[in-house]
């Protein structure tokens, strides 16, 4: 089981926190990002992307706003959402075996979870959003259903007491089933969803860290797992939010970042990218365009 301890799938979101050239180049102050503020961000090549005012919602440019994608496991906002809004975060929960064949089956991101392993709803929040942990969402989503379907059912409330009126979730994780475009959302409703999120000091406290230990204890094993956002530790500033890849989706990136008092909160959904490495290069040209606008 040891092989089987964080392992980044080529299906989920997945990122690294070692910067490339290109992300280190692009993540200079301004110049770099934007040269011309009124036409927005340079070099923007997602397919559709949004960056707003964090605190207010009010979005600053955008492409394809309310075209409808699929967004991978940015999805995972919504289940930390729902099992944070349930409460309960101390109930002890155990993880089942079913989390094998399912990470299995769909070549899933994990945060290599142990069958028989009981852990708190909180430890399990930090597995589902730092390492894009698909066996943390089922665990959860099974016992806050209660059921997977229930739970399903659930997000998809959520969403539309949010108005999140483009937004549908066929699963917990942002997996590409039943089809790859089953679950699906719009720059505006993730920037809304993004904002909701962080709202939650519990939210912004998993989110925020760039890594996470649990010691081997009575019921479970040792866990350590680390924030794949591509921007933490690299774009100064930077405080979340979740990346997230599939073949269908492409590289996506719900993000947020805050400086000198000024906070922006962005999404690119389906920007290119080698691989299931989640890049922030379309993140970070659109938050050097908003950090360089005189006001806001």
């Amino acid at each position: 089981m040891a092989r089987r301890a964080v392992r980044v799938s080529r299906w989920a979101g997945a990122a690294v926190l070692t910067a490339c050239v290109a992300l280190t180049v692009a993540a200079r102050p301004a110049a770099a990002g934007a040269t011309n503020a009124n036409a927005g961000p340079v070099g923007v090549q997602a397919k559709a992307a949004a960056i707003a005012v964090a605190s207010s919602g009010h979005v600053l440019w955008s492409r394809d706003l309310n075209t409808e994608l699929p967004m991978a496991s940015i999805t995972k906002v919504m289940t930390a959402l729902v099992v944070i809004r349930a409460g309960g975060l101390s109930r002890k929960i155990t993880v089942p075996s079913a989390v094998v064949a399912y990470v299995d089956e769909h070549d899933a991101s994990a945060a290599g979870l142990r069958p028989g392993d009981t852990l708190t709803a909180s430890q399990l929040l930090e597995g589902l959003l730092m390492p894009s942990g698909a066996d943390a969402a089922y665990t959860l989503a099974e016992a806050y259903g209660p059921g997977l379907g229930a739970f399903i059912a659930k997000m998809n409330a959520t969403a539309k007491r949010l108005g999140l009126t483009r937004t549908h979730f066929s699963n917990f994780d942002g997996l590409p089933y039943p089809t790859g475009y089953s679950t699906y959302s719009t720059p505006a409703n993730l920037i809304k969803l993004g904002r909701v999120a962080m709202a939650s000091a519990v939210f912004r406290s998993i989110v925020d860290q760039r890594s996470y230990r649990i010691a081997a204890g009575s019921g479970h094993h040792a866990y350590f797992w680390r924030n794949l956002n591509p921007l933490l530790g690299v774009y100064r500033g930077a405080i979340g939010i979740k990346p997230g890849w599939t073949p269908t989706a492409g590289h996506c990136l719900l993000f947020e970042a805050t400086r000198g008092g000024r906070s922006f909160i962005g999404v690119n959904l389906d920007s290119p990218g080698v691989g299931a490495t989640v890049n922030g290069a379309d993140a970070t040209r659109m938050l050097n365009w908003a950090f360089s606008l005189p006001s806001y």
